[in-house]
């Protein structure tokens, strides 16, 4: 069957690596992901089976174990995936995020130290911004960081840290106002910091906490979770890149990464509900024929079709941009609000194609339903995208009257 939200220019490595995680996906995840979703089970099966794959250094650099591919390879896999169980994707995001941050703006010795065993898998990344009464506002980060000899000492609550349970590897971005006096920008104020710790929920290690996982309308599976700080000991080896005041700079360097993940999410979800819909529109009959023949629900797929392929469209272009090094930040944003949009519109349409049966658990639609919201909000709303992209295109367009 001819597929929608096909790739041009991919090389022949490209396509090996892509069809492996679509078997991987069909064979493994979607026959169990709803009943693991139901559970809020986490998929340690399906995990292991990626681990084995070697997915987990997808980007790192073949130096330190990896396989050292593109963002591209990483979106259209992360693509397939979601297509699969969107919590999967989820898992690997936020790895990956801090390996990038890593191989990015890490020191040697960071880089040494983490990257061959994150591309391994044996270390699990998570990356932590938000906190309770912070939203889309990084600058209102209240979490510090204090000098003490040779550590810093760091204080504060996070929110919304997923796989704050599972992750050995937190990058967590504080406040930090050593070597930056009172009146400087907020921005220019803040540090990541490389928190090591153990798998698991409580006290992880002296001075941290990670409470339990949080009870979530959808993406299940995956632990989301708060990060309490009170007295955590860090090194100053653990500043990411050695130096302080770069925080903001280096995490948004990551979520645009994360961005364009978030778009390839709702890709693959949106192309898994397409899948559904046109498939349950040949197999329902009403007025003596398939729904599919009724001109309304030809209209329904037409759209849903042209969305797919728009949102794979933008999250390829995105994914590109990246790679070459160029600044993505307008593209990232456009492709993570439309995909977004886009997504829960076609998982509406093909929820609307089930009828009343869409509203049973037995359907994989109902998943599906409860799962689009997420990408709504997820590595910023679409209010904060439309800010992103409305300031991008008046530098681009600066009217010189």
């Amino acid at each position: 069957m001819a597929r929608l939200a096909q790739t041009a220019g991919l090389t022949d490595i490209q396509q090996e690596i892509l069809s492996t995680v679509r078997d991987f996906v069909d064979k493994e995840i979607i026959p169990v992901a709803t009943e693991l979703e139901h559970r809020d089970e986490y998929p340690q099966q399906i995990v292991d089976g990626l681990k084995e794959l070697g997915l987990f250094g997808l980007m790192i650099p073949e130096e330190y174990g990896g396989l050292g591919e593109s963002l591209l390879t990483y979106a259209l896999c992360v693509e397939e995936i979601a297509r699969g169980w969107m919590s999967v994707s989820g898992i690997i995001n936020t790895h990956f995020i801090v390996a990038y941050m890593l191989k990015q703006h890490g020191t040697q010795e960071q880089k040494d130290h983490f990257l061959p065993r994150m591309a391994a898998g044996d270390i699990r990344g998570a990356f932590s911004m938000s906190e309770p009464a912070l939203g889309s506002d990084v600058s209102a980060i209240t979490s510090r960081a204090v000098k003490d000899g040779e550590e810093y000492v760091l204080n504060g609550q996070k929110m919304w840290l997923t796989n704050g349970g599972t992750s050995s590897l937190v990058a967590v971005l504080v406040r930090s106002d050593e070597g930056h006096p009172e009146g400087t920008a907020p921005h220019k104020s803040m540090t990541t910091f490389l928190v090591e710790k153990e798998p698991g929920f409580g006290e992880v290690r002296p001075g941290l906490t990670i409470p339990g996982k949080i009870d979530k309308m959808g993406y299940k599976g995956v632990d989301t979770t708060e990060l309490i700080m009170d007295g955590l000991r860090v090194p100053a080896d653990r500043v990411l890149g050695g130096v302080t005041g770069r925080g903001f700079y280096q995490m948004m360097d990551g979520v645009e990464v994360g961005r364009v993940n978030v778009a390839a999410r709702g890709c693959g979800v949106a192309q898994r509900a397409f899948e559904l819909g046109v498939q349950y529109a040949q197999q329902r009959h009403t007025f003596g024929k398939q729904i599919a023949q009724h001109q309304a629900i030809q209209f329904k797929l037409a759209e849903m079709a042209t969305k797919v392929e728009a949102a794979h469209a933008m999250m390829v272009n995105a994914a590109r941009k990246k790679d070459s090094g160029e600044r993505n930040d307008l593209e990232a944003g456009m492709a993570k609000y439309l995909a977004s949009e886009y997504c829960k519109e076609v998982v509406e349409d093909a929820f609307r194609i089930h009828g009343g049966y869409g509203f049973s658990k037995e359907y994989e639609i109902e998943r599906l339903y409860r799962e689009a919201p997420m990408l709504l909000i997820g590595e910023g709303t679409a209010e904060i995208q439309k800010m992103i992209i409305g300031r991008r295109l008046l530098e681009e367009y600066r009217f010189q009257g």
